[in-house]
């Protein structure tokens, strides 16, 4: 789709009524008493969503499914919103406190960006990179206060989110020929950091029946997400583009699930 015809359709992208939820992980659920696992679970949700808008932005930009990837980016932003303020609720110690304002003000540049795709790419590139630096460390910290394995597994799985993102936002970038270098570098690496997480957590010892079957279905739908950021053929790459935008929706909602699943034993441990 032309970029000047897509303009007129899409517009701009955050400042209408939040659209229908499209991958139901990530909705936010408020509770009073936000417990130690709930927040690692939403600070690491932060991370998450740090590269699902710009994912989200990226196909907007492109003409990549345009409909889901507006819904995709209202639901994100405003979820990135909620879970700010619910995470402001639960600041243990100067640390926690500290680490919150500074994702508080990088969100704060980053989410004016979103809101226009004549946005500079670069530019969205880095504060989506500042974004997910200060979440992952509020989530480590709040990893810290809690000091428990299943914390860990918590932490650990909800970075898979992350990276299902993190490797759809470099393949877009890579597309785009914008930080083509940096984004073939980082597609890399999150790749073999998804590999080796994801077996990390087949081999832990808490697994239920239920982890274990929610795992193997990550890794059904991590084959083919693999075929599809592999594919170079220019013929191809509008169907492998379509591709890595559903199916990396598609592990967010089962890591999400598994993610669930962390954050109740890590709660019946704290019991």
């Amino acid at each position: 789709m032309k970029r000047r015809a897509f303009l007129a359709l899409a517009g701009c992208v955050c400042v209408f009524p939040m659209a229908p939820s499209l991958a139901a992980p990530v909705q936010a659920v408020a509770a009073p008493g936000l417990s130690l696992p709930a927040a690692i679970n939403k600070a690491g949700r932060q991370r998450m969503l740090s590269q699902r808008t710009a994912k989200a932005w990226l196909m907007l930009v492109m003409g990549v499914l345009p409909e889901r990837a507006k819904s995709i980016l209202t639901q994100s932003v405003s979820l990135f919103d909620a879970q700010l303020n619910e995470l402001k609720a639960l600041q243990p110690n100067d640390e926690v406190r500290t680490l919150w304002l500074q994702l508080e003000h990088d969100w704060g540049r980053y989410r004016p960006l979103l809101a226009d795709i004549r946005s500079d790419a670069k530019a969205v590139w880095a504060s989506s990179e500042a974004v997910l630096a200060s979440a992952q460390k509020l989530t480590q910290a709040y990893e810290k206060v809690a000091g428990s394995n299943a914390g860990r597994l918590v932490s650990l799985s909800g970075r898979q989110r992350m990276l299902s993102q993190r490797m759809a936002k470099a393949y877009f970038f890579r597309q785009m020929d914008i930080n083509a270098g940096p984004s073939g570098e980082v597609l890399e690496a999150a790749m073999k950091e998804f590999a080796k997480s994801h077996e990390e957590l087949k081999g832990a010892g808490v697994n239920t029946a239920q982890i274990r079957d929610e795992l193997a279905l990550v890794e059904q739908q991590w084959f083919f997400f693999q075929n599809a950021l592999g594919m170079r053929d220019v013929g191809g790459q509008k169907k492998a583009a379509a591709d890595v935008g559903t199916t990396s929706e598609r592990i967010l909602e089962q890591m999400d699930l598994v993610v669930g699943h962390y954050e109740k034993l890590a709660l019946a441990a704290q019991r």
